[in-house]
């Protein structure tokens, strides 16, 4: 039969007076899935509550390593400085010792300069007889008198100052005048001998022959064999290599 309009305005004020029938009638009417919506949505959105609570904690340690990574970042150019600093020390250090080495070379080079200048007849015997050392005022009258009479110009007078010990003495067998011009360092190199050989040939031009000599406590191989082919005279630790005079 059908159901009237006034039929179920009575339905409506029945349901209203008694709400248990509500329910009852819901149940009949829904199905499962429309009842059970409610608590969907009630346990979506406590998902929700619980989705966002979880990203601001993953904001939070988000930001916390964001932090960390800045204070990482900041050691990490604290560390670079740092670096930087210490190699710009070791570059110094490195740059003082090798100063050192220079300094130190010069310094055992000038005494061992000054030992054979000071003992020249315990060094120079068996190269010639009665070896004797230039002074300071001896060179300055050979060179000077050299270089007035036109024998030497300003630069080649200059080579010859520059000398580290020039000894006069006599020819071991002719008895002769004879010049030593010697090249003092602590290790004998290729240049020690190259100036030896040049300054020996300038004072050979004042009329008296000069024999070039060098002196050290070791000579180079280059050195050596440049010594060879130029007849530049050889004295390893005050003992004379090549005693022999031509």
């Amino acid at each position: 039969m059908e159901f009237t309009v006034n039929e179920f305005r009575d339905l409506i004020r029945i349901l209203e007076q008694q709400p248990s029938w509500r329910t009852e009638l819901r149940r009949w009417v829904l199905t499962d899935d429309i009842l059970e919506l409610p608590q969907i949505v009630r346990e979506l959105a406590e998902t929700q509550r619980r989705t966002e609570a979880n990203l601001g904690q993953l904001a939070g340690r988000m930001d916390q390593l964001t932090e960390r990574m800045d204070q990482l970042t900041e050691h990490m150019d604290q560390l670079t400085d740092r670096v930087d600093s210490l190699v710009q020390n070791v570059s110094r250090l490195a740059d003082v010792q090798h100063q050192i080495g220079i300094d130190l070379g010069r310094l055992k080079g000038s005494d061992l300069e000054r030992r054979y200048r000071e003992r020249a007849p315990a060094y120079f015997h068996r190269l010639i007889r009665r070896p004797h050392a230039l002074s300071a005022d001896e060179l300055v009258t050979l060179i000077e008198d050299a270089r007035l009479q036109g024998h030497l110009s300003e630069e080649e007078a200059d080579a010859l100052f520059q000398a580290d010990v020039i000894v006069r003495g006599r020819h071991q067998v002719e008895g002769t005048d004879l010049y030593l011009v010697v090249e003092v360092s602590w290790g004998v190199g290729l240049p020690d001998v190259q100036r030896a050989a040049e300054r020996a040939r300038l004072l050979a031009r004042l009329g008296t022959p000069a024999l070039p000599v060098v002196a050290g406590t070791w000579v180079t191989p280059e050195a050596q064999e440049a010594a060879e082919a130029l007849q530049v005279r050889q004295v390893t630790n005050g003992h004379a290599a090549d005693p022999e005079i031509d």
